[in-house]
């Protein structure tokens, strides 16, 4: 590249075509649902913020190259690029290519291309009546003019879920377009394989129409995705009640995919943390576990043969959810194999360890911790430190997590690991994410000078504050940074303050109507 200022056409590229070979040599890994998953998304969510940036970024000084080194550039400049060979199609995307490598041989390249987020609504009936506006985590664009794009839409039917009916690109605010031969009882669904990078709102009719491809699995699973992320994020931004993202939950009880499931997974896991801010934590926490067991049920604990690697971690997935949320059996076969495996009788296998050594933290004492620790001495493959380390933020007892934050900064834990102990603290309990922020400004000035010019440092600040959902926290994590600067995690902070401003906003809006349905469900739920 020219300059940093074009970073992203060098990272994005990378990040995309990471994906196209492995595609290309394992097809049966199913790696775009895990692009969706791990990329897409993640962009989309950091691409709603006020504080984002555009994929182009000016950078005029050398210092300022690390606050781009983000999801936006990466994950962001790898979806668009995804949508652009969609669009084009491969072959001559490969053209383009070609000429692109021939054009700069020996050269240095620049780009002209800076995109943006999209969403799209729509209303019911075979006529499809399409408007795109800028899509803002805090519900409403608030700018003079709302930006408008040429969005590449493909919609797809219920009569062939894998096929695009129809493909259009849409370079106006509003269009009509008129699906053809499509039967009253048939699912119309707008970004086939979740490739567009914009979201889509659909008509309650609409909606409630698709809900059946989701329980029957005719829709793909990168749509099966899509959708439900789609929603959560509609309604993390106001725009939908979060009731509505509930009852789509629980249509995904014959969900197969692993990350079908880690998606659906990551986001109720930000619900849980965003509902530890009230009296009615555990009902969450038995939503989960009624969405969860019958995939739990079906899994089991112990691999069957054929399995590929995908079932494996959707096995420890789902146990470390019902375990977390403390299912009864699934807390009590923990139990019993940790036991096992401490003293030697039957070892775990690498993929159950996680799951199962969070389980036991998250219901268990100061001796559970122990044998943890003793673990973590003993071992002598980095991967299981790690694995350990990651864990050890679900303890529950206030003196117990003091005692985690502090070995997460002795000689045990190395400087790089540090982080994720930190981090896990804060994201395993309303506790832990107090206790967490105190111990990162009671000790800044030992782990700014660790970490002040990388990553880490901002890896360290979204990780312990970004579970906060009180407007005051914003204001607090602010004026600390203000007299504590850390230059190279400026966008991080702002970005951590607008994200708290808007849990806070979310937990005010919903949290009544969410406590309502859960209360509705549990009284017309059979008693077992």
């Amino acid at each position: 590249m020219e300059w940093w200022t074009h970073l992203w056409l060098n990272e994005g590229f990378a990040s995309w075509i990471e994906y196209l070979c492995v595609d290309h040599c394992f097809p049966e890994y199913d790696i775009w649902t895990q692009f969706v998953s791990a990329d897409y998304t993640r962009a989309q969510e950091l691409d709603a913020l006020d504080n984002s940036h555009p994929i182009e970024v000016s950078v005029g000084h050398p210092s300022e190259v690390d606050e781009i080194f983000d999801a936006i550039s990466y994950s962001k400049g790898a979806s668009v690029i995804r949508m652009l060979h969609d669009y084009i199609g491969d072959k001559d995307f490969k053209k383009g290519m070609n000429m692109y490598l021939t054009k700069f041989q020996q050269k240095n390249a620049a780009t002209a291309v800076v995109p943006a987020t999209w969403e799209a609504e729509v209303e019911d009936d075979r006529l499809l009546r399409l408007s795109q506006k800028k899509f803002c985590a805090g519900g409403s664009y608030v700018g003079e003019d709302c930006p408008q794009w040429m969005v590449p839409i493909t919609i797809s039917t219920s009569e062939d879920p894998n096929q695009a009916k129809l493909k259009i690109l849409m370079d106006k605010p509003e269009m009509n377009v008129v699906l053809k031969n499509v039967k009253p009882d048939q699912w119309v669904k707008l970004n086939l394989g979740t490739v567009g990078f914009y979201r889509t709102q659909y008509s309650s009719a609409m909606l409630e129409s698709l809900l059946p491809g989701i329980r029957d699995l005719s829709l793909p699973p990168v749509d099966r995705l899509g959708l439900q992320n789609d929603l959560f994020s509609l309604a993390r931004a106001g725009i939908i009640s979060t009731v509505e993202v509930l009852k789509v939950m629980e249509a995904f009880v014959n969900e197969p995919n692993y990350t079908v499931w880690s998606d659906l997974s990551c986001n109720l896991g930000i619900l849980s943390t965003l509902l530890s801010h009230t009296d009615f934590y555990e009902e969450i926490q038995e939503f989960v576990k009624d969405v969860f067991s019958p995939i739990g049920e079906r899994l089991g604990w112990d691999p069957k043969p054929g399995e590929g690697h995908l079932d494996a971690l959707l096995r420890g997935l789902v146990l470390g959810k019902l375990g977390k949320a403390g299912h009864k059996a699934t807390l009590e076969e923990a139990r019993r194999r940790f036991k096992d495996h401490v003293e030697g009788k039957q070892i775990l296998s690498a993929d159950l360890r996680s799951p199962v050594y969070l389980t036991v933290l998250k219901h268990g004492d100061g001796t559970t911790l122990d044998i943890m620790l003793k673990l973590h001495k003993q071992a002598d493959m980095q991967e299981e430190k790690n694995r350990i380390e990651r864990v050890l933020g679900a303890t529950l007892l206030p003196d117990l997590i003091q005692k985690v934050l502090t070995f997460a900064l002795s000689e045990e834990v190395r400087p790089q690991d540090t982080v994720s102990v930190i981090g896990g603290v804060a994201g395993g309990s309303k506790h832990g994410r107090k206790a967490a922020w105190k111990f990162i400004k009671d000790n800044w000035e030992e782990l700014y000078n660790r970490y002040q010019g990388g990553f880490l440092i901002s890896r360290l600040i979204k990780l312990s504050v970004e579970g906060f959902a009180v407007d005051k926290m914003a204001g607090e994590v602010k004026a600390f940074f203000e007299s504590h600067p850390a230059p190279s995690a400026e966008r991080t902070i702002q970005q951590c303050c607008e994200n708290i401003l808007l849990n806070a906003a979310w937990l005010k809006r919903d949290a009544e109507s969410i406590h309502q349905y859960l209360l509705q469900r549990k009284a017309s739920l059979p008693t077992v």
